[in-house]
């Protein structure tokens, strides 16, 4: 086989191993997108179960705060049928802000303040808004790499031509931003 032959083959063949490995390492990428989305959703779940348990002893000393406890319940049940990242986006920002609100409605209700159950669930909502907000950001350094890879050359060439797409970052409210201050102590 003559010379030009065998160089124009390994040129082939380095091709062709160049847009596998982009290509699997695309594919990498995007599973661990959607394990990081997966991380967020074990969490968002374990808050969902939280809040019930979280009402009920509420509504048993401010049981005539009904609209508040309404509004968290709704707002449970949206974040929990929410299917979309935008759609659990702006669920779980209206979840926030409703918990806001049981939350100050608690500080006028010093018994409720000492129950022992008010605070065990408090303290692991605390714990869960925790967990939720580092995943939230692992999410979103995760989605962070993956848009930058599908758009550099020459990944881009293979990411746009196998249907690989941006991915949206986990976003919170402009009302998130600025956290009231809210304080269970005596």
């Amino acid at each position: 086989m003559p010379w030009p032959y065998i160089i124009v083959l390994v040129i082939v063949v380095l091709i062709v191993l160049f847009i596998i490995a982009t290509y699997n390492r695309l594919v990498g990428l995007r599973e661990q997108v959607r394990n990081a989305w997966s991380q967020i959703d074990v969490q968002l779940k374990r808050r969902h179960d939280l809040i019930p348990n979280l009402v009920e002893t509420v509504k048993g000393y401010a049981a005539h705060e009904s609209k508040t406890l309404e509004a968290v319940i709704a707002a449970r049940n949206a974040a929990m049928g929410a299917q979309t990242i935008q759609e659990h986006q702006q669920a779980e920002n209206m979840l926030s802000s409703t918990l806001k609100s049981l939350f100050a409605v608690t500080e006028a209700y010093p018994n409720l303040k000492a129950n022992e159950n008010f605070m065990m669930l408090q303290e692991e909502l605390s714990g869960t808004e925790g967990k939720i907000a580092y995943a939230r950001q692992h999410y979103n350094d995760v989605v962070n790499v993956f848009n930058a890879t599908i758009k550099m050359f020459p990944a881009n060439l293979i990411a746009g031509s196998t249907g690989f797409t941006e991915e949206q970052y986990f976003q919170m409210d402009e009302g998130e931003r600025s956290v009231p201050t809210v304080s269970f102590n005596p």
